[in-house]
């Protein structure tokens, strides 16, 4: 499972041209599933996530995490972030799960952030086509992937 983490001032999504999602301060967390993903890999990651220090302290130092500042977080699916790309210029997305494994997946992740933050979780549509603007603080991105914990 991957997931790259963005630190916004705000942050909306567009899902099918027709209803808009928003978000304030907080996270943004484009989240891939891959065909070994499971639940441990959900929660590996999920705690990754809103734990990560990446938010400015008094001192203005990373020091804070998503739930030291209570800020609010969008988790989008996004099934190209499991690309395979070594061989010629078309990514290959044979990695990515199908809708049957990813699904569960996606909304155990969503559940579970639930469980730790107390701001409402804004969502995308899984399968959905989505346009995502965000303004990034920072800016401020990372990658996690819960096959590399190194």
């Amino acid at each position: 499972m991957k997931a790259v983490i963005q630190r916004v001032k705000k942050a909306k999504v567009l899902i099918n041209n027709l209803e808009e999602r928003k978000i304030d301060f907080g996270l943004v967390v484009l989240l891939g599933i891959g065909n070994s993903d499971n639940e441990e890999d959900a929660d590996w990651l999920l705690n990754k996530v809103l734990n990560m220090r990446i938010f400015n302290d008094e001192k203005d130092i990373m020091n804070l995490s998503l739930i030291d500042t209570n800020g609010s977080i969008m988790i989008i699916s996004q099934f190209t972030l499991m690309a395979f790309t070594k061989k010629g210029n078309r990514p290959s997305y044979i990695n990515a799960a199908n809708h049957k494994h990813a699904v569960p997946l996606y909304n155990y992740f969503i559940r579970k952030t639930s469980n730790f933050i107390n701001t409402p979780i804004v969502t995308g549509e899984f399968g959905a086509n989505m346009l995502v603007s965000i303004e990034n603080d920072g800016p401020v991105t990372i990658v996690i992937d819960s096959k590399n914990k190194e």
